[in-house]
């Protein structure tokens, strides 16, 4: 007798598990991971590299991990900043997943690794969906993408812990309502911290540092209103990748989430 069976939440509750063990064994050795999304274009990769410079002049452990479907650009510029660097190619992958970075991780990662930022796929959508191990989940925006982007991808940004506005010396040129956009944030994460950055001008540099390095000190987290397990009406805001081939990564993507299987047969973030 067939029974019909959900692969996607089958696949992202293999991936919390891995996340959930990597979360501990990298606790264990003293490393916290944050995993940063966004669109592309955000400036999350001009961003990244004033923090690594920053937290190298402060003398705070760290390295960085990059991913895109092609090119090593990103990872060439991060490494100015004279921290360990590892440039990640998904091939076609629209995200990382737990056991991708672990593996990348293993004979790379120095031991004495505070702070890991990972630099996740450009995109707000397959990403949200997937724990890495991080104990800090950052989301960022650009002022030139709309006050209204926490509504249309409520996932990415209901599941953040910290909201990162980057671009502000452009903000009155391109018109931005920082009211709207703070208040739909809210409407999405209650509660969640939003912070104003400006990579060009140097404005908010250091605060995404500060908020890692206090996580990594034991410090409060904020805890999103939408649970990770409750979040299947939003899922890769309706667009299902279950059926990727997640022991050789590749770029096909079949959208279909439910298959008859005749074998019997997502966990909260821990």
């Amino acid at each position: 007798m067939c029974r019909v069976v959900d692969l996607h939440q089958a696949v992202l509750a293999k991936n919390d598990a891995t996340a959930h063990a990597l979360r501990s064994e990298l606790a264990a050795r003293g490393t916290t991971v944050v995993n940063l999304l966004s669109s592309p274009g955000s400036g999350k990769t001009a961003l990244l590299e004033g923090e690594l410079l920053l937290a190298r002049q402060r003398g705070v452990p760290v390295a960085a991990l990059t991913a895109d479907l092609a090119t090593e650009n990103d990872a060439t510029r991060l490494a100015r900043s004279g921290v360990p660097v590892k440039q990640v190619l998904t091939d076609g992958l629209c995200h990382l997943e737990a056991g991708m970075l672990g593996r990348h991780l293993e004979g790379w990662l120095p031991a004495d690794t505070r702070l890991l930022f990972v630099e996740n796929v450009g995109n707000l959508v397959c990403p949200a969906s997937y724990d890495l191990g991080e104990s800090l989940r950052v989301v960022l925006a650009s002022v030139t993408e709309g006050e209204d982007k926490p509504l249309k991808y409520p996932t990415a940004f209901g599941l953040a812990q910290l909201v990162v506005v980057t671009k502000t010396d452009i903000a009155e040129a391109v018109g931005f309502d920082e009211a709207a956009f703070r208040a739909h944030v809210e409407q999405v994460n209650p509660g969640v911290e939003v912070l104003l950055t400006s990579a060009r001008r140097g404005e908010g540099t250091g605060g995404l540092l500060d908020r890692a390095t206090a996580v990594a000190a034991g410090g409060p987290v904020h805890e999103p209103v939408m649970a990770r397990r409750h979040h299947d009406d939003h899922t890769h805001e309706h667009h299902s990748h279950a059926d990727h081939d997640h022991d050789h990564v590749r770029g096909h993507h079949d959208h279909h989430a439910l298959e008859h299987v005749s074998a019997p047969g997502r966990g909260p973030h821990a």
